[in-house]
């Protein structure tokens, strides 16, 4: 008996850290609402293309409000995602310290990578909406064709892997693994680590997989939707 009440214990949340669980849960939802406006972009706007320095500049020129909510809901992803890795890792702390932390760490690393890099979806870049204006302006041939040469650069490091991308399906498939020793329900630590070895090779193989990145781009927002809601009980101390 006395033995199982202590293994119990591990596995509950500290409550002490209620306000931070209750800020985790608050984030989580916020970083889904940021990826749901996006996704509604993307099924009922016209997408940026792919490929063209002057045709994603001419994209831009005409969709520049859709292209612009993308760009800002994407990038700014980071900023909830920091929060709520931090919460994760220290409900966690009582299960394995040393995982929890290294996941909490590798969480917050992906996140200040991808605010410093601009890191955001295929051909999304805020240094292509100025050269955009610029062209859109400029009726010089040379100058217009120097843009578009400009802006292919920029379009190539826009579809690159993104480290960030890598290193947070890391964070989540670590912080899962974590979860499989209680705390959270075991179906959230499954979800995560479905979506952390997804997102691994999606992230890793993003230009060639093509459509099939949706599965993780789906994945991604159940877990921190699944993480939100237990981090949201944690925080009113309602351990289920």
């Amino acid at each position: 008996m006395k033995r199982h009440l202590s293994s119990n214990l591990r596995t509950q949340p500290d409550a002490s850290w209620g306000s931070l669980y209750g800020a985790g849960s608050a984030l989580a939802l916020l970083y889904v609402a940021m990826i749901l406006v996006p996704l509604v972009l993307i099924f009922t706007s016209p997408q940026p293309p792919a490929f063209g320095g002057a045709a994603i500049l001419s994209y831009i020129a005409a969709h520049k409000a859709v292209y612009l909510a993308q760009l800002i809901c994407f990038v700014g992803l980071s900023v909830p995602a920091l929060g709520v890795f931090l919460a994760v890792s220290v409900s966690l702390k009582d299960t394995n310290k040393s995982w929890a932390l290294l996941g909490g760490l590798v969480g917050i690393t992906s996140e200040i990578v991808a605010l410093s890099l601009g890191s955001s979806p295929q051909s999304l870049s805020g240094g292509l909406v100025y050269l955009s204006d610029q062209y859109i302006l400029t009726a010089v041939e040379s100058q217009r064709m120097a843009l578009a040469i400009a802006a292919e650069g920029l379009l190539a490091g826009a579809n690159a892997v993104s480290s960030a991308g890598i290193l947070t399906a890391v964070a989540i498939l670590i912080l899962s693994l974590c979860m499989l020793r209680g705390v959270y329900h075991r179906g959230v630590a499954i979800l995560g680590i479905a979506a952390g070895v997804i997102g691994i090779v999606s992230e890793a193989f993003r230009p060639q997989i093509g459509p099939i990145y949706g599965i993780y781009g789906l994945l991604l927002p159940a877990w921190f939707i699944a993480v939100g809601l237990r981090l949201y009980k944690m925080g009113f101390r309602r351990i289920a």
